[in-house]
């Protein structure tokens, strides 16, 4: 059966996590309250992030910028920060 989680972006109980997505009380945060759902949502924001600003995965200043993202992104309920291309225009 598979693990379930009240889901704090999409706001539901859905299928979580098989395992922490990474180390730390981050990850375990990650592990506990989002689902397999939000967090496939997540990887492919990230994707959109690290291809449009050309980060690298190993300069500590994209990881950490790649990390508040994802917290906004999952927990924050605010707007994420966009690459230009990404937002409608008025």
């Amino acid at each position: 059966m598979a693990r379930m989680v009240n889901c704090v972006k999409m706001g539901e109980e859905m299928e979580g996590l098989d395992f922490p997505p990474f180390p730390g009380e981050l990850g375990q945060k990650v592990f506990d309250n989002v689902s397999k759902e939000a967090w496939k949502q997540w990887l492919a924001q990230q994707t959109i992030l690290i291809n449009e600003y050309r980060l690298s995965s190993l300069d500590p200043k994209a990881q950490n910028f790649l990390k508040d993202e994802m917290q906004k992104f999952l927990f924050g309920g605010e707007d994420i920060e966009m690459p230009d291309e990404f937002n409608a225009v008025d």
